[in-house]
Protein backbone atom coordinates (compact mmCIF):
# COMPACT_ATOMS: atom_id res chain seq x y z
CA UNK A 1 0.00 0.00 0.00
CA UNK A 2 1.48 3.64 -1.03
CA UNK A 3 1.03 5.05 2.59
CA UNK A 4 2.04 8.87 1.58
CA UNK A 5 0.19 11.71 2.61
CA UNK A 6 -2.48 12.51 0.67
CA UNK A 7 -4.40 15.77 0.79
CA UNK A 8 -8.50 15.54 1.14
CA UNK A 9 -10.94 18.14 0.00
CA UNK A 10 -13.57 19.71 1.85
CA UNK A 11 -17.18 21.56 2.35
CA UNK A 12 -17.84 23.91 4.81
CA UNK A 13 -20.56 24.78 7.40
CA UNK A 14 -20.51 28.57 7.75
CA UNK A 15 -21.93 29.63 11.37
CA UNK A 16 -24.51 32.55 11.14
CA UNK A 17 -26.57 33.22 14.25
CA UNK A 18 -27.89 30.69 16.41
CA UNK A 19 -27.89 28.47 13.73
CA UNK A 20 -25.34 27.01 11.18
CA UNK A 21 -25.78 27.74 7.87
CA UNK A 22 -24.46 24.68 5.68
CA UNK A 23 -22.87 26.23 2.33
CA UNK A 24 -21.59 24.41 -0.17
CA UNK A 25 -18.47 26.00 -2.28
CA UNK A 26 -17.63 25.75 -5.40
CA UNK A 27 -14.03 23.71 -6.66
CA UNK A 28 -12.21 24.67 -9.50
CA UNK A 29 -10.85 21.15 -9.05
CA UNK A 30 -10.71 17.51 -7.93
CA UNK A 31 -7.48 16.78 -7.19
CA UNK A 32 -4.82 18.70 -4.84
CA UNK A 33 -1.50 19.81 -5.63
CA UNK A 34 0.17 16.98 -4.58
CA UNK A 35 -2.16 13.99 -5.19
CA UNK A 36 -2.35 12.27 -8.12
CA UNK A 37 -5.68 10.95 -9.82
CA UNK A 38 -6.82 7.42 -9.97
CA UNK A 39 -6.03 6.54 -13.50
CA UNK A 40 -8.74 6.01 -15.95
CA UNK A 41 -11.01 2.71 -15.85
CA UNK A 42 -12.58 0.76 -18.31
CA UNK A 43 -16.30 -0.63 -16.70
CA UNK A 44 -15.23 0.72 -13.61
CA UNK A 45 -11.96 -1.37 -13.89
CA UNK A 46 -8.48 -0.06 -13.00
CA UNK A 47 -5.87 -1.08 -16.25
CA UNK A 48 -3.57 -2.20 -13.99
CA UNK A 49 -6.15 -4.95 -12.67
CA UNK A 50 -7.31 -5.73 -16.58
CA UNK A 51 -3.43 -5.95 -17.55
CA UNK A 52 -2.78 -8.50 -14.68
CA UNK A 53 -5.70 -10.46 -15.25
CA UNK A 54 -4.55 -10.43 -18.82
CA UNK A 55 -1.27 -11.69 -17.89
CA UNK A 56 -2.11 -14.50 -15.57
CA UNK A 57 -5.05 -15.91 -17.21
CA UNK A 58 -3.77 -15.84 -20.51
CA UNK A 59 -6.96 -13.30 -21.84
CA UNK A 60 -7.02 -10.35 -23.47
CA UNK A 61 -8.04 -6.89 -22.23
CA UNK A 62 -11.67 -7.54 -23.33
CA UNK A 63 -11.88 -11.39 -21.99
CA UNK A 64 -10.64 -9.89 -19.18
CA UNK A 65 -13.11 -6.70 -18.63
CA UNK A 66 -16.17 -9.04 -19.72
CA UNK A 67 -14.86 -11.77 -17.45
CA UNK A 68 -15.12 -8.87 -14.56
CA UNK A 69 -18.69 -7.83 -15.46
CA UNK A 70 -19.71 -11.90 -15.18
CA UNK A 71 -18.42 -11.99 -11.78
CA UNK A 72 -19.83 -9.39 -10.83
CA UNK A 73 -23.34 -10.13 -12.04
CA UNK A 74 -22.93 -13.64 -10.46
CA UNK A 75 -21.82 -12.41 -7.12
CA UNK A 76 -25.19 -10.45 -6.88
CA UNK A 77 -26.93 -13.04 -8.12
CA UNK A 78 -25.70 -15.78 -5.99
CA UNK A 79 -26.69 -13.66 -2.68
CA UNK A 80 -30.25 -13.77 -4.14
CA UNK A 81 -30.71 -17.46 -4.93
CA UNK A 82 -28.76 -18.50 -1.21
CA UNK A 83 -31.47 -16.46 0.41
CA UNK A 84 -34.11 -18.02 -1.89
CA UNK A 85 -33.22 -21.74 -1.98
CA UNK A 86 -32.30 -21.58 1.50
CA UNK A 87 -31.05 -25.27 3.16
CA UNK A 88 -31.48 -26.63 -0.63
CA UNK A 89 -28.95 -24.46 -1.66
CA UNK A 90 -25.52 -26.45 -2.30
CA UNK A 91 -22.96 -23.57 -3.29
CA UNK A 92 -22.62 -21.84 -6.38
CA UNK A 93 -19.17 -21.57 -9.07
CA UNK A 94 -18.10 -19.92 -11.69
CA UNK A 95 -17.40 -22.77 -14.91
CA UNK A 96 -13.45 -22.43 -15.93
CA UNK A 97 -14.66 -20.25 -18.90
CA UNK A 98 -15.33 -17.47 -16.15
CA UNK A 99 -18.89 -17.14 -18.17
CA UNK A 100 -21.12 -20.02 -16.90
CA UNK A 101 -22.56 -19.94 -13.03
CA UNK A 102 -23.40 -22.78 -11.63
CA UNK A 103 -25.59 -23.58 -8.67
CA UNK A 104 -26.06 -26.85 -6.47
CA UNK A 105 -29.12 -27.43 -5.09
CA UNK A 106 -30.45 -30.30 -2.87
CA UNK A 107 -34.10 -30.39 -3.89
CA UNK A 108 -34.47 -30.91 -8.09
CA UNK A 109 -37.62 -28.86 -7.87
CA UNK A 110 -35.57 -25.99 -7.10
CA UNK A 111 -33.74 -25.97 -10.60
CA UNK A 112 -36.60 -23.94 -12.48
CA UNK A 113 -35.88 -20.75 -9.75
CA UNK A 114 -31.85 -21.30 -10.41
CA UNK A 115 -32.39 -21.26 -14.47
CA UNK A 116 -34.47 -18.05 -13.82
CA UNK A 117 -31.86 -16.35 -12.51
CA UNK A 118 -29.78 -17.50 -15.27
CA UNK A 119 -27.77 -19.90 -14.01
CA UNK A 120 -27.48 -23.48 -14.48
CA UNK A 121 -28.99 -25.65 -11.66
CA UNK A 122 -26.49 -28.85 -10.02
CA UNK A 123 -28.18 -31.84 -8.55
CA UNK A 124 -26.64 -32.65 -5.14
CA UNK A 125 -27.26 -34.20 -2.23
CA UNK A 126 -25.90 -32.10 0.09
CA UNK A 127 -26.75 -28.53 0.79
CA UNK A 128 -23.78 -26.67 1.88
CA UNK A 129 -25.01 -25.80 5.41
CA UNK A 130 -24.60 -29.71 5.93
CA UNK A 131 -20.91 -29.52 4.09
CA UNK A 132 -20.25 -26.69 6.57
CA UNK A 133 -20.87 -29.02 9.77
CA UNK A 134 -19.22 -31.95 8.36
CA UNK A 135 -16.32 -29.19 8.35
CA UNK A 136 -16.64 -27.91 11.65
CA UNK A 137 -16.35 -31.39 13.03
CA UNK A 138 -13.40 -31.57 11.15
CA UNK A 139 -12.15 -27.91 12.61
CA UNK A 140 -13.22 -29.70 16.20
CA UNK A 141 -10.86 -32.56 15.36
CA UNK A 142 -7.86 -30.77 14.07
CA UNK A 143 -5.66 -31.48 16.75
CA UNK A 144 -5.56 -34.91 16.06
CA UNK A 145 -3.97 -34.01 12.41
CA UNK A 146 -0.85 -35.50 12.01
CA UNK A 147 2.09 -33.04 9.66
CA UNK A 148 1.02 -35.05 6.53
CA UNK A 149 -2.09 -33.62 6.46
CA UNK A 150 -2.21 -30.04 5.34
CA UNK A 151 -5.96 -28.92 5.35
CA UNK A 152 -8.96 -29.40 4.21
CA UNK A 153 -12.24 -27.21 2.44
CA UNK A 154 -16.11 -27.28 1.40
CA UNK A 155 -15.29 -28.28 -2.23
CA UNK A 156 -19.28 -27.28 -3.59
CA UNK A 157 -18.21 -28.62 -7.07
CA UNK A 158 -17.87 -32.30 -5.47
CA UNK A 159 -20.29 -31.68 -3.03
CA UNK A 160 -17.72 -32.56 -0.48
CA UNK A 161 -15.52 -31.74 2.24
CA UNK A 162 -11.94 -32.28 0.59
CA UNK A 163 -8.81 -33.60 2.93
CA UNK A 164 -5.58 -33.08 1.49
CA UNK A 165 -2.95 -35.47 2.42
CA UNK A 166 0.80 -35.84 1.28
CA UNK A 167 1.59 -38.48 -1.01
CA UNK A 168 1.71 -41.82 -0.10
CA UNK A 169 -0.33 -40.55 3.52
CA UNK A 170 -4.07 -40.88 2.33
CA UNK A 171 -4.47 -43.11 5.23
CA UNK A 172 -3.81 -40.55 7.26
CA UNK A 173 -6.29 -38.55 5.72
CA UNK A 174 -9.01 -41.43 6.40
CA UNK A 175 -8.58 -41.93 9.65
CA UNK A 176 -8.44 -38.16 10.76
CA UNK A 177 -11.80 -38.03 8.43
CA UNK A 178 -12.77 -41.20 10.84
CA UNK A 179 -11.92 -39.66 14.18
CA UNK A 180 -14.07 -36.71 13.05
CA UNK A 181 -17.00 -38.96 13.11
CA UNK A 182 -18.58 -37.23 9.76
CA UNK A 183 -20.91 -38.92 8.01
CA UNK A 184 -19.96 -41.81 5.03
CA UNK A 185 -19.49 -40.18 1.79
CA UNK A 186 -19.21 -36.63 2.77
CA UNK A 187 -15.25 -36.62 3.23
CA UNK A 188 -12.84 -36.88 0.06
CA UNK A 189 -9.23 -37.76 0.93
CA UNK A 190 -6.68 -36.35 -2.10
CA UNK A 191 -2.87 -36.62 -2.01
CA UNK A 192 -0.90 -33.08 -2.46
CA UNK A 193 2.19 -32.16 -2.55
CA UNK A 194 1.68 -28.89 -0.65
CA UNK A 195 3.45 -27.46 2.63
CA UNK A 196 1.52 -24.53 3.04
CA UNK A 197 3.79 -22.11 5.54
CA UNK A 198 3.12 -18.66 6.86
CA UNK A 199 5.13 -16.47 4.30
CA UNK A 200 6.51 -13.60 6.68
CA UNK A 201 9.88 -13.29 5.25
CA UNK A 202 11.00 -10.04 4.03
CA UNK A 203 11.44 -7.83 0.88
CA UNK A 204 9.49 -6.14 -1.54
CA UNK A 205 8.18 -2.81 -2.59
CA UNK A 206 5.77 -1.29 0.20
CA UNK A 207 6.44 -3.30 3.09
CA UNK A 208 5.99 -2.39 6.77
CA UNK A 209 8.59 -4.00 9.44
CA UNK A 210 7.22 -5.46 12.67
CA UNK A 211 9.54 -4.21 15.67
CA UNK A 212 12.30 -3.40 13.08
CA UNK A 213 13.08 -7.04 11.79
CA UNK A 214 10.36 -9.05 9.82
CA UNK A 215 8.70 -7.42 7.34
CA UNK A 216 5.13 -8.06 5.68
CA UNK A 217 2.98 -6.52 3.71
CA UNK A 218 0.04 -4.07 3.85
CA UNK A 219 -3.11 -5.53 3.39
CA UNK A 220 -6.06 -2.82 3.25
CA UNK A 221 -7.06 0.31 4.73
CA UNK A 222 -9.14 0.85 7.28
CA UNK A 223 -10.58 4.07 9.62
CA UNK A 224 -7.17 4.44 11.86
CA UNK A 225 -4.58 1.91 10.48
CA UNK A 226 -4.54 -1.38 8.06
CA UNK A 227 -5.39 -4.74 8.29
CA UNK A 228 -2.84 -7.60 7.79
CA UNK A 229 -2.08 -11.00 8.49
CA UNK A 230 -1.94 -11.96 12.03
CA UNK A 231 1.01 -14.28 12.07
CA UNK A 232 3.03 -10.81 10.98
CA UNK A 233 2.60 -9.64 14.91
CA UNK A 234 1.14 -9.93 17.80
CA UNK A 235 -0.63 -7.02 19.87
CA UNK A 236 1.72 -4.43 21.18
CA UNK A 237 4.46 -4.80 18.39
CA UNK A 238 5.41 -1.76 16.95
CA UNK A 239 5.73 -1.20 13.35
CA UNK A 240 7.71 1.16 10.65
CA UNK A 241 7.73 1.90 6.75
CA UNK A 242 9.55 0.88 4.25
CA UNK A 243 10.86 4.70 5.17
CA UNK A 244 11.95 3.50 8.27
CA UNK A 245 9.92 6.20 9.78
CA UNK A 246 7.86 5.06 12.96
CA UNK A 247 3.99 3.71 11.49
CA UNK A 248 2.01 2.52 14.52
CA UNK A 249 1.24 -0.83 17.06
CA UNK A 250 -0.43 -3.94 16.43
CA UNK A 251 -3.80 -3.10 17.88
CA UNK A 252 -5.10 -7.17 17.68
CA UNK A 253 -4.18 -10.24 15.77
CA UNK A 254 -5.09 -13.82 15.91
CA UNK A 255 -3.30 -16.30 14.76
CA UNK A 256 -3.60 -19.52 14.41
CA UNK A 257 -7.10 -20.22 14.94
CA UNK A 258 -7.72 -16.97 12.48
CA UNK A 259 -5.05 -15.24 10.52
CA UNK A 260 -5.47 -11.42 10.77
CA UNK A 261 -3.79 -8.40 12.57
CA UNK A 262 -4.63 -5.44 12.85
CA UNK A 263 -2.08 -2.56 12.90
CA UNK A 264 -3.50 1.62 14.46
CA UNK A 265 -1.24 4.22 12.62
CA UNK A 266 0.00 7.32 13.88
CA UNK A 267 -0.79 10.96 12.56
CA UNK A 268 1.99 10.64 9.96
CA UNK A 269 0.21 7.81 8.28
CA UNK A 270 -2.62 8.25 6.17
CA UNK A 271 -4.71 5.01 5.63
CA UNK A 272 -5.72 5.65 1.72
CA UNK A 273 -8.42 3.09 -0.33
CA UNK A 274 -6.19 2.32 -2.74
CA UNK A 275 -3.36 -1.02 -3.13
CA UNK A 276 0.12 -0.59 -5.19
CA UNK A 277 -0.31 -2.13 -8.66
CA UNK A 278 3.26 -2.41 -8.35
CA UNK A 279 3.91 -1.14 -11.82
CA UNK A 280 4.18 2.78 -10.56
CA UNK A 281 0.21 3.27 -9.56
CA UNK A 282 -2.20 2.25 -7.38
CA UNK A 283 -5.57 0.41 -7.70
CA UNK A 284 -8.60 1.39 -6.35
CA UNK A 285 -10.42 -0.62 -3.45
CA UNK A 286 -14.49 0.68 -4.39
CA UNK A 287 -16.05 -2.39 -1.33
CA UNK A 288 -15.76 -5.81 -0.04
CA UNK A 289 -18.21 -7.72 -1.94
CA UNK A 290 -17.65 -11.60 -1.38
CA UNK A 291 -17.16 -12.96 -4.98
CA UNK A 292 -18.15 -16.51 -5.67
CA UNK A 293 -16.26 -20.04 -6.12
CA UNK A 294 -14.43 -19.51 -10.29
CA UNK A 295 -14.35 -15.90 -9.65
CA UNK A 296 -10.77 -14.50 -10.55
CA UNK A 297 -8.95 -12.39 -7.61
CA UNK A 298 -5.82 -10.80 -7.86
CA UNK A 299 -3.16 -10.32 -4.97
CA UNK A 300 -0.55 -8.07 -4.47
CA UNK A 301 2.54 -8.19 -2.04
CA UNK A 302 5.91 -6.54 -1.48
CA UNK A 303 7.96 -9.55 -2.78
CA UNK A 304 6.38 -10.68 -5.80
CA UNK A 305 4.04 -7.63 -6.77
CA UNK A 306 0.48 -8.57 -8.31
CA UNK A 307 -0.34 -11.74 -9.09
CA UNK A 308 -3.94 -13.26 -10.74
CA UNK A 309 -5.76 -16.71 -10.75
CA UNK A 310 -8.77 -17.82 -9.72
CA UNK A 311 -11.05 -18.75 -6.31
CA UNK A 312 -11.07 -22.52 -5.60
CA UNK A 313 -12.46 -23.06 -2.32
CA UNK A 314 -13.79 -21.08 0.51
CA UNK A 315 -14.33 -22.12 4.36
CA UNK A 316 -10.51 -24.01 3.77
CA UNK A 317 -8.63 -24.96 7.34
CA UNK A 318 -4.80 -24.90 6.84
CA UNK A 319 -2.64 -27.45 9.44
CA UNK A 320 0.67 -24.59 9.04
CA UNK A 321 3.43 -25.70 11.59
CA UNK A 322 2.33 -23.40 13.94
CA UNK A 323 -1.19 -24.33 14.08
CA UNK A 324 -4.16 -24.98 12.12
CA UNK A 325 -6.26 -21.65 10.81
CA UNK A 326 -9.49 -22.19 9.43
CA UNK A 327 -12.23 -20.05 7.30
CA UNK A 328 -9.39 -19.30 4.98
CA UNK A 329 -9.97 -18.91 1.07
CA UNK A 330 -8.18 -21.30 -0.98
CA UNK A 331 -6.44 -19.99 -4.67
CA UNK A 332 -4.16 -21.52 -7.41
CA UNK A 333 -2.26 -17.88 -7.21
CA UNK A 334 1.30 -17.73 -6.47
CA UNK A 335 3.10 -16.09 -3.09
CA UNK A 336 6.16 -15.65 -1.62
CA UNK A 337 7.90 -15.15 1.81
CA UNK A 338 6.97 -10.91 2.23
CA UNK A 339 3.93 -11.20 0.71
CA UNK A 340 2.08 -12.40 4.08
CA UNK A 341 -0.94 -10.10 5.03
CA UNK A 342 -0.74 -8.52 1.50
CA UNK A 343 -4.36 -7.35 -0.52
CA UNK A 344 -6.41 -9.72 -2.51
CA UNK A 345 -8.65 -7.82 -4.98
CA UNK A 346 -11.77 -9.34 -7.23
CA UNK A 347 -12.04 -6.29 -9.57
CA UNK A 348 -12.27 -3.47 -6.90
CA UNK A 349 -13.82 -4.93 -4.44
CA UNK A 350 -11.19 -6.14 -1.53
CA UNK A 351 -11.65 -10.16 -0.41
CA UNK A 352 -8.72 -10.68 2.26
CA UNK A 353 -5.05 -10.81 2.96
CA UNK A 354 -2.65 -13.21 2.13
CA UNK A 355 -2.21 -16.15 5.12
CA UNK A 356 0.15 -18.69 3.91
CA UNK A 357 0.65 -21.03 0.86
CA UNK A 358 2.56 -23.99 -0.98
CA UNK A 359 4.99 -23.30 -4.18
CA UNK A 360 5.96 -20.12 -5.34
CA UNK A 361 5.54 -17.86 -8.47
CA UNK A 362 8.29 -19.63 -10.32
CA UNK A 363 6.89 -23.15 -10.53
CA UNK A 364 3.19 -21.64 -9.50
CA UNK A 365 1.56 -22.79 -5.88
CA UNK A 366 -1.36 -22.23 -4.02
CA UNK A 367 -2.05 -19.55 -1.81
CA UNK A 368 -4.58 -18.96 0.82
CA UNK A 369 -6.09 -15.69 2.52
CA UNK A 370 -7.78 -14.55 5.63
CA UNK A 371 -11.58 -12.69 4.25
CA UNK A 372 -11.38 -9.34 4.66
CA UNK A 373 -14.79 -9.24 6.03
CA UNK A 374 -14.64 -11.48 8.87
CA UNK A 375 -11.89 -8.93 9.90
CA UNK A 376 -13.93 -6.06 9.69
CA UNK A 377 -17.12 -7.54 11.75
CA UNK A 378 -14.96 -9.14 14.45
CA UNK A 379 -13.34 -5.55 14.96
CA UNK A 380 -15.70 -3.49 14.12
CA UNK A 381 -13.31 -1.55 11.54
CA UNK A 382 -14.33 0.57 8.63
CA UNK A 383 -13.05 -0.02 5.39
CA UNK A 384 -11.29 2.66 3.72
CA UNK A 385 -12.86 3.29 -0.05
CA UNK A 386 -11.25 5.30 -3.05
CA UNK A 387 -14.13 7.17 -2.63
CA UNK A 388 -13.34 7.98 0.37
CA UNK A 389 -10.78 10.15 -0.52
CA UNK A 390 -8.68 9.05 2.81
CA UNK A 391 -8.42 10.61 6.01
CA UNK A 392 -6.40 14.05 6.23
CA UNK A 393 -3.73 14.34 8.93
CA UNK A 394 -4.61 18.14 9.10
CA UNK A 395 -8.07 18.96 7.67
CA UNK A 396 -7.04 22.22 6.50
CA UNK A 397 -9.21 25.36 8.13
CA UNK A 398 -10.74 26.28 4.95
CA UNK A 399 -11.38 22.40 3.56
CA UNK A 400 -9.40 22.91 1.28
CA UNK A 401 -11.48 25.82 -1.00
CA UNK A 402 -12.78 29.38 -0.34
CA UNK A 403 -16.42 29.22 0.84
CA UNK A 404 -18.21 31.89 -0.13
CA UNK A 405 -19.74 34.65 1.84
CA UNK A 406 -21.88 33.49 4.81
CA UNK A 407 -25.35 33.65 4.05
CA UNK A 408 -28.60 33.77 6.31
CA UNK A 409 -29.58 30.14 6.75
CA UNK A 410 -31.33 28.47 3.80
CA UNK A 411 -35.11 26.94 4.77
CA UNK A 412 -34.55 23.33 5.46
CA UNK A 413 -35.85 21.27 2.56
CA UNK A 414 -38.28 18.23 3.56
CA UNK A 415 -37.48 15.18 1.32
CA UNK A 416 -38.92 11.61 1.05
CA UNK A 417 -40.23 10.00 4.42
CA UNK A 418 -40.08 13.41 6.13
CA UNK A 419 -36.30 14.32 5.68
CA UNK A 420 -35.51 17.29 6.13
CA UNK A 421 -32.48 19.43 6.52
CA UNK A 422 -30.33 22.20 5.05
CA UNK A 423 -28.04 20.02 2.83
CA UNK A 424 -29.83 17.29 0.91
CA UNK A 425 -27.82 14.54 -1.34
CA UNK A 426 -28.77 11.10 -2.77
CA UNK A 427 -26.52 8.41 -4.19
CA UNK A 428 -26.58 4.46 -4.94
CA UNK A 429 -26.15 1.97 -2.07
CA UNK A 430 -25.54 -1.67 -2.20
CA UNK A 431 -25.16 -4.40 0.53
CA UNK A 432 -21.03 -4.52 1.68
CA UNK A 433 -20.67 -1.24 -0.25
CA UNK A 434 -20.00 2.89 1.33
CA UNK A 435 -20.29 5.84 0.43
CA UNK A 436 -19.32 9.32 2.01
CA UNK A 437 -21.03 12.65 1.88
CA UNK A 438 -21.16 15.05 1.03
CA UNK A 439 -19.38 14.53 -2.04
CA UNK A 440 -16.51 11.97 -1.02
CA UNK A 441 -15.60 15.19 1.14
CA UNK A 442 -15.89 16.52 4.93
CA UNK A 443 -17.34 19.44 6.21
CA UNK A 444 -16.60 22.12 9.48
CA UNK A 445 -18.37 23.15 11.88
CA UNK A 446 -17.77 25.69 14.91
CA UNK A 447 -20.19 23.17 16.82
CA UNK A 448 -23.52 22.28 17.92
CA UNK A 449 -26.40 19.84 17.43
CA UNK A 450 -26.03 17.85 13.93
CA UNK A 451 -29.23 16.52 12.90
CA UNK A 452 -29.41 14.26 9.83
CA UNK A 453 -31.98 11.91 8.16
CA UNK A 454 -31.34 9.02 5.79
CA UNK A 455 -34.61 7.53 3.68
CA UNK A 456 -33.08 4.03 2.11
CA UNK A 457 -35.11 2.09 -0.92
CA UNK A 458 -37.36 -0.58 -0.01
CA UNK A 459 -36.31 -3.80 0.87
CA UNK A 460 -33.07 -2.31 1.07
CA UNK A 461 -30.92 -1.61 5.53
CA UNK A 462 -28.71 1.22 5.31
CA UNK A 463 -26.53 2.01 8.55
CA UNK A 464 -25.90 6.25 8.75
CA UNK A 465 -22.79 6.97 10.57
CA UNK A 466 -21.38 10.82 11.70
CA UNK A 467 -17.64 10.52 11.62
CA UNK A 468 -15.32 13.00 13.30
CA UNK A 469 -11.80 13.91 12.36
CA UNK A 470 -9.64 13.36 14.96
CA UNK A 471 -6.54 14.23 14.37
CA UNK A 472 -4.98 11.02 12.22
CA UNK A 473 -8.32 9.16 11.49
CA UNK A 474 -11.75 10.06 11.21
CA UNK A 475 -13.71 8.27 14.39
CA UNK A 476 -17.59 7.14 14.35
CA UNK A 477 -19.41 9.47 16.78
CA UNK A 478 -23.00 8.77 16.09
CA UNK A 479 -24.78 6.00 14.35
CA UNK A 480 -27.84 4.46 13.11
CA UNK A 481 -30.01 2.02 10.95
CA UNK A 482 -32.95 2.25 8.83
CA UNK A 483 -35.25 -0.47 10.27
CA UNK A 484 -39.31 0.42 9.73
CA UNK A 485 -37.86 4.00 8.23
CA UNK A 486 -35.78 6.23 7.89
CA UNK A 487 -32.60 6.60 9.77
CA UNK A 488 -32.02 9.53 12.52
CA UNK A 489 -29.46 11.15 13.91
CA UNK A 490 -29.27 14.03 16.52
CA UNK A 491 -26.06 14.56 18.78
CA UNK A 492 -24.49 17.88 20.24
CA UNK A 493 -20.48 18.24 18.65
CA UNK A 494 -18.01 20.21 19.54
CA UNK A 495 -16.16 22.50 16.53
CA UNK A 496 -13.98 20.19 14.29
CA UNK A 497 -13.86 18.60 10.86
CA UNK A 498 -17.26 15.66 9.92
CA UNK A 499 -18.10 13.19 7.63
CA UNK A 500 -21.13 11.20 6.42
CA UNK A 501 -20.54 7.54 5.98
CA UNK A 502 -24.09 5.88 4.36
CA UNK A 503 -23.25 1.87 4.55
CA UNK A 504 -25.58 -0.47 2.78
CA UNK A 505 -25.93 -3.67 5.09
CA UNK A 506 -28.65 -5.44 2.82
CA UNK A 507 -30.39 -4.49 -0.62
CA UNK A 508 -29.66 -2.19 -3.25
CA UNK A 509 -31.34 0.92 -4.31
CA UNK A 510 -30.93 4.88 -3.97
CA UNK A 511 -30.82 7.18 -0.87
CA UNK A 512 -31.55 10.33 0.09
CA UNK A 513 -29.38 11.97 2.84
CA UNK A 514 -30.87 15.42 4.81
CA UNK A 515 -28.85 16.93 7.46
CA UNK A 516 -28.01 20.32 9.60
CA UNK A 517 -26.05 21.69 12.22
CA UNK A 518 -27.64 24.18 15.04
Amino acid sequence: MDRRRMTAIGVVVAAVGATAAVTLPSFAGENAPGRRAAPPAAGGVAPEVLDALSRDLSLTRDQAARRLSTERWAAGTVTRLRADLGADYGGSWLGADGRTLHVAVADPARAARVRAAGAVPEQVDRGVAELDAVKTRLDAAGATATPDITGWYVDVADNAVVVLAQPGAAASGRRFAAAGGVPAGTVRVRTSDEAPRPLFDVRGGDPFLINNAARCSVGFSVVGGFVTAGHCGRPGDRTTGANRVAQGTFAASSFPGDDWGVVRVNGDWTPQGVVNDFNGGTVPVNGSTEAPVGASVCRSGSTTGTRCGVIQARNATVNYPEGTVTGLTRTDVCAEPGDSGGAWLSGDQAQGVTSGGSGDCTRGGVTFFQPVNEILQRNNLTLVTAADGGAPSTPPADGGATPPAPTAPAPPTEGPDGCAGQVSRTGQVAAGRAQVQPDGRFFRTSGGTQQACLAAPDGARVRLELQRFTGSAFRTVARAETADGPARLSVATPAGAYRYRVVGLAGAGAYTLAFSVR
